[in-house]
């Protein structure tokens, strides 16, 4: 059985379910949750949340508010409730105005901190995607760009501290590494 017949089971098996692909920076959960929706659309209503949107800029990025933020995401989710949110416009640093999102039958939250102990209970499946360090960080540097560089260096030890804190990796249903 492959990933993408596993999860048609496993959101089967519950409504209003909610799958989440945590991991280091690089490591392709973008990809991996685009390749997900397009998948499981044939079945289901699909929304991506990306983790991205929801931090307040590099410093205020696996915080409070964003555990917050993700438990308003979820509870709206499985109420059947659209959901409003306030998206970080990194060029100039600032949440942009609230944008309503429709209610669907899958969610899928992507990106560091998705798999959080704070809603894990809440989430169907968490995936863990895991990339060697120095690779994911060549990718991002490749995608967005080098003047990003010592933001990134500082990232990846606030992830890993994140990730050390939750124990996210051995929480995850399921592993790949890319």
């Amino acid at each position: 059985m492959d990933l993408i017949d596993a999860l048609f089971d496993l959101c089967k098996s519950e409504a209003q379910p909610i799958i989440a692909i945590d991991g280091p920076a690089g490591a392709g959960k973008t990809s991996l949750a685009s390749l997900i929706k397009s998948a499981l659309s044939r079945e289901y209503s699909v929304n991506v949340i990306h983790m991205d949107d929801l931090y307040l800029g590099w410093d205020k990025a696996l915080t409070s508010e964003l555990s917050e933020t993700l438990n308003f995401i979820v509870s709206s989710h499985k109420k059947q409730k659209s959901i409003s949110l306030s998206y970080y416009d990194w060029k100039q640093e600032f949440l942009a105005p609230a944008t309503e999102i429709p209610s669907t039958e899958l969610l899928i939250l992507e990106g560091v901190g998705s798999g959080q102990r704070e809603i894990r209970d809440q989430l169907t499946t968490l995936i863990w995607m895991q990339i060697d360090e120095k690779e994911g960080l060549a990718r991002v540097l490749q995608r967005d760009g080098d003047e990003i560089e010592s933001q990134m260096r500082k990232w990846l030890e606030t992830q890993e501290q994140h990730f050390r804190d939750e124990e996210t990796q051995k929480a995850a249903d399921f592993e790949l590494t890319t």
